[in-house]
């Protein structure tokens, strides 16, 4: 018999880990064939989607023996999808026939599960001493055991220290993945190792500071990447794929307690931009390393100077259902063109923006936030800021005229602006059917079949109203 190993408390799971090497590279097909373990990886390359996904692929080499061998690899990410990992030979010199996904990992629990029914050793704490009971394990939970002696009488007892006789195979301390190799000829074997896994996701965040007048903008923005996967990934190439890209199951995320790490710019573009089929990549010029449950921030831009534009927006109720009259806020929004004449002009990736600004002493102060959506270039950016405190709009009807086959609604809207300075409020009322404008004091834009604009002046401490007739033919 080999020696003994005692198991106590929570120190069996440290003995054990150092242990189990050994018996985890044991392989589990018995058919006669060399086991390699861990090989390592020449180049690793994670490439990380929006959605819940990350893509690993790992250039290795494997030193294999000529015919049949089992290689072991463990490392690999816990949420792994094991139908999408994929062994290649990069010479075709071998063929992987068979892969296995162990997941059976080692704790107390496991180890005991596996003793039912065989010999072991422990002691229980009887005052201050220590009493050795032995049998064979029959049950146990927790640090109870049901344990029937070689008298044959059972006995439960709550056992603190364990003797095992040996560490039981077939567990592991990491997920592993295992293939079952015919290699013509012996050597190291230059493979690609790729597959998906679940846990790992990104998004930008953007950083605004505007000027005294909200004419200029300085942006910021920053790619926030989450790894939950279940394992680190040492320098590492990084890309970044944005874009909304269909799947038929979404693996649900593995929640951790998270660090935290950020990576400043280290002096111009980090991130080349490239297109990927219908969606935009973005692809780190350096290498990097993600720590398993770690939220990283790396920069992605940094513009000076963006023109940017306020604007006050009261937006009605459709102009036909509702009657009486209702109050609506004036929203605020900080409108921009994502251009290179306005000193941007990429596909800016999705993700939440925050404005700030400074306030009397210099200090910068939060003004509100948003999220936008994936934009392209050459398209513009309007950022929702809350609604204005100062600027008042009101809404009513104040005739309407039934003509058979047509309607006529008049609208009245007032706008108080209680600012130190003058604004243009834009108003925007929603419209149905066929309709068309028969009376107005402001020249209106249509902006849609459904949408109606105008822009509407408004001295400081003055009132300005808006009043206009729609006639809807609905015959």
């Amino acid at each position: 018999m080999k020696n003994p190993k005692i198991v106590s408390g929570l120190s069996v799971l440290t003995l054990v880990l150092f242990c189990m090497q050994s018996y985890a590279f044991a392989g589990s097909w018995g058919n006669g064939g060399e086991t390699t373990a861990n090989s390592f990886s020449e180049d690793v390359e994670v490439t990380i989607y929006n959605s819940n996904l990350g893509v690993v692929k790992e250039n290795r080499f494997l030193d294999l023996k000529n015919g049949l061998n089992t290689h072991l690899f463990e490392g690999v990410a816990s949420a792994i999808d094991p139908t999408s990992v994929k062994l290649n030979s990069l010479d075709g010199s071998f063929e992987v026939l068979e892969q296995n996904y162990q997941y059976d990992l080692v704790s107390k629990s496991k180890i005991l599960e596996k003793y039912v029914g065989k010999r072991i050793q422990g002691f229980k704490v009887v005052g201050d001493a220590k009493e050795l009971v032995e049998g064979t394990l029959l049950s146990f939970s927790g640090s109870e055991l049901i344990i029937r002696k070689d008298g044959g009488e059972i006995q439960i007892a709550s056992v603190s220290d364990m003797i095992l006789p040996d560490l039981p195979r077939g567990l592991i301390t990491k997920p592993t993945l295992e293939w079952m190799i015919n290699s013509v000829g012996a050597g190291k074997k230059n493979a690609e190792l790729s597959y998906m896994t679940s846990g790992m996701s990104w998004s930008a965040d953007y950083v605004v500071v505007t000027n005294p007048d909200d004419s200029k903008m300085d942006l910021n923005g920053w790619v926030t990447i989450t790894n939950n996967a279940g394992a680190t990934f040492e320098n590492a190439s990084l890309k970044l794929v944005a874009g909304d890209v269909n799947r038929i199951m979404e693996p649900s995320a593995m929640r951790y307690d998270m660090v935290y790490a950020t990576e400043a710019n280290i002096g111009g573009a980090q991130f080349a931009q490239e297109q990927l089929f219908e969606y935009h990549m973005y692809d780190l010029q350096r290498k990097t390393t993600l720590r398993n449950n770690e939220q990283k921030q790396i920069s992605l831009l940094s513009a000076s100077e963006v023109g940017v534009e306020k604007e006050y927006v009261y937006e009605g109720y459709g102009t036909w259902y509702r009657y009486g009259s209702d109050n609506t806020k004036v929203q605020v929004k900080l409108n921009f063109d994502n251009s290179e004449g306005n000193g941007l002009g990429i596909p800016l990736p999705k993700g939440r923006i925050r404005v700030f600004k400074e306030d009397g002493e210099g200090r910068l102060q939060f003004v509100g936030e948003d999220s936008v959506d994936h934009t392209p270039k050459d398209e513009t950016i309007r950022v929702l800021m809350g609604n204005a405190f100062d600027i008042v709009g009101e809404r009513k009807q104040t005739n309407v005229r039934d003509l058979g086959c047509q309607h006529e609604v008049s609208w009245e809207i007032t706008l108080r602006n209680h600012k130190d300075e003058d604004v243009v409020v834009t108003v925007l009322e929603n419209a149905y059917w066929d309709w068309e404008i028969t009376r107005e004091n402001y020249k209106h834009v249509k902006e849609s079949n459904q949408l109606i604009k105008w822009s509407v002046p408004v001295k400081k401490d003055g009132e300005s109203k808006l009043e206009y007739t729609i006639r809807y033919n609905n015959c």
